[in-house]
């Protein structure tokens, strides 16, 4: 929980990446379904960062050493001011199992479910890049 906190502090999403599982289930607070694997929570996580201003967590509740924690946070999308909380499930290698995010107040979630939604295209391709297909972008780049 520390390194996953210190990670999205210092915006490295890398680092917040290399903490999940590889089949860790992430559950928004704005849409029913949620998503599984990796890869696309970490692309949602990348854009969540691109989204989120003035982001900072305001208070931890959890054991240490426990499984299980909650951040407590508060950031603004546009104009709109939000509270949510992250609640992070650690498997039993330490890596986070369940992400589940929630938001208020409703005007919040509407503005972070239409920022988003902005960013479902990139979202898309975020989730399907492979090392593979890194290196030939990369080669095409230059």
């Amino acid at each position: 929980m520390r390194a996953f906190r210190a990670a999205v502090e210092a915006h490295d999403m890398d680092a917040v990446e290399a903490l999940l599982a590889d089949d860790v289930v992430f559950s928004s607070p704005v849409v029913f379904k949620p998503y599984r694997g990796k890869a696309i929570t970490a692309a949602i996580l990348r854009a969540v960062e691109r989204v989120f201003e003035d982001f900072r967590y305001e208070r931890v509740i959890g054991e240490a050493d426990g499984r299980d924690h909650a951040l407590v946070f508060a950031a603004r999308v546009g104009d709109r001011e939000i509270s949510g909380c992250d609640f992070l499930h650690l498997d039993a290698s330490g890596r986070i199992a369940e992400l589940t995010v929630m938001v208020r107040p409703l005007s919040g979630a509407q503005a972070l479910q239409a920022a988003m939604a902005a960013q479902f295209e990139r979202i898309a391709e975020e989730a399907q890049d492979t090392p593979r297909t890194q290196k030939a972008r990369a080669r095409r780049a230059g």
